[in-house]
Order: C-alpha cells, then structure tokens, then sequence
C-alpha cells in the first residue's frame, strides 16, 4: 500500500525520458496512471503493460496530439471516464530546436510554444475544478533551468519554460485554498532523447563537434559536470505528489547540478 494508492496520476509525455520515470514513480507508490506521447506502439504497450504488472496498478495510454486542444479534451475525457478522477496532473511533454533568432524557423516557434507551454493552459483548465472540488490535487510541472536563465539559440524553448514558471506561480494561488497545489521542477542537462536530439542543431549552430557540444556547451553549465538522471528528477517529483509536500507551493524546484547558483 503506497501513499499513492487510489489516486490517480496524468503524465504527458511519458513514453520516454523524464515522463515515463515518473510515471513509474508515481506506480510504485499505488498510483493507477494515464500515459501519453508518442513512440513506437509495441514499445509503449510493453511499457504500460509493465507497470500494471510491477505495480499492480491500471494503466492506460492516450496518444492525444498535445498541440490540439481537442485531443486533449478526449486525453482527459479518457482518464476521468477510466478512472474518476485524475489527482496528480504531470504536465511533462517537451520538445526543443536550436537555431539563432533570425534564422528559428515560424513553425519551430509555434509548435515548441503550443506543447511545452500551452498544452499545460489546456490540460490545467480541463482538471483543475474537480481538484478543488475535492480538495486535494497535484499540479507537477517539468519546467528546466531555462525557467531561470536563457542560453542563445533556444528563444522559443526559454520563453516556453518561463512562461511555466508564471503559469506555476498563478495556479498555486488559485488552488491554495482549495488542496491543490503547483510547482514546477527545474533539472539542469537530463540525459534524454530529448537533449540527444538536440546535439546535431547545436552541432551546426555554433560549429562544433559532438564531443565540444557535450563538454564545452551541455556540462559546462553544471559545476558538477555530471548529468541529471530521470531518476532524480522522479524522486523529486514523487515528494511534491505527497502530502508532505501540502505546503510546498508555487516553487520552482532546482536539479541543475549548480547552474543556477553562477
């Protein structure tokens, strides 16, 4: 019996990476979970057919489009209709391109800007009123150290993350009455797809190798020269899903090995 059991967990964005960490956090402590993104449907089948049999809990997948806010009205249409309620919303979904300002391409813009940012508006407005209607619910956000400070070539990413961070800051006053609180996790350089994917653009937009992007622009930003893993990054996660977290609220959580300390 975990501190979880019964509730109900959301994650977006959790077929790989970061997501499917604290999906698998959130099972481990009883939580029956709602996965989504994209990836290949063997693969995510096996995922959410594991955590039902290493947890005991129930999993369902929604591969709803985040950038479609009809989609996402069917992603919550399908979790309350499954199981009730949804208790822990994990609003994680990202995606990234590096270009410099004048060259970042329009469309680039508006899907980083749409998944990473207004796809939380969305799936919030759809969930928060049955979180204060029964006075408990955990509003998680994945923000980054970009929620704090920029680096060049990732304009729309760093508005993006700084736009969560506000959206953080409203919600947790609008649930504060209410049980239902908001923070938002901030880690440093993940080892994910996500980061993986970016090495290339980096690559070109600055002129270096593979090896210069790791060392001399990822991990030169963390004083530990170490990667954050998806574990911590669920531990963290999993404290704010707590009820000793119940007054944790409006915070921006950091994970980035010291790089918003510089």
């Amino acid at each position: 019996m975990g501190f979880l059991n019964g509730k109900t967990a959301l994650v977006t964005g959790s077929t790989s990476g970061i997501g499917e960490a604290c999906a698998k956090a959130y099972a481990s402590e009883g939580a029956n979970i709602v996965l989504n993104g994209f990836g290949d449907a063997a693969e995510i089948e096996k995922l959410r057919a594991g955590i039902e049999s290493d947890h005991g809990v129930k999993a369902v997948y929604s591969d709803a489009d985040l950038t479609n806010p009809e989609k996402i009205g069917e992603m919550v249409t399908l979790a309350l209709d499954t199981f009730g309620a949804v208790d822990i919303l994990h609003n994680n979904a990202g995606v990234q391109h590096v270009d410099p300002i004048e060259e970042f391409p329009v469309d680039k813009w508006d899907l980083i800007i749409g998944l990473n940012l207004s796809s939380s508006f969305h799936t919030t407005r759809l969930l928060m009123k049955q979180m204060k209607e029964r006075k408990w619910g955990r509003l998680i956000f994945t923000a980054s150290a970009h929620a704090l400070v920029a680096s060049p070539y990732k304009a729309a990413y760093v508005a993006a993350k700084h736009g969560i961070a506000g959206l953080t800051k409203v919600l947790a006053l609008e649930g504060a009455e209410h049980g239902v609180t908001a923070n938002a996790i901030c880690p440093g350089y993940v080892w994910t797809p996500l980061v993986e994917h970016q090495i290339p653009d980096t690559m070109k937009a600055r002129n270096m190798t593979r090896e210069e992007v790791i060392n001399d622009v990822i991990l030169d930003a963390q004083p530990t020269k170490k990667f954050v893993t998806v574990e911590q990054v669920a531990a963290i996660a999993l404290f704010l899903a707590s009820d000793k977290a119940e007054n944790v609220n409006g915070s921006l959580q950091v994970v980035d090995g010291g790089w918003t300390a510089q």
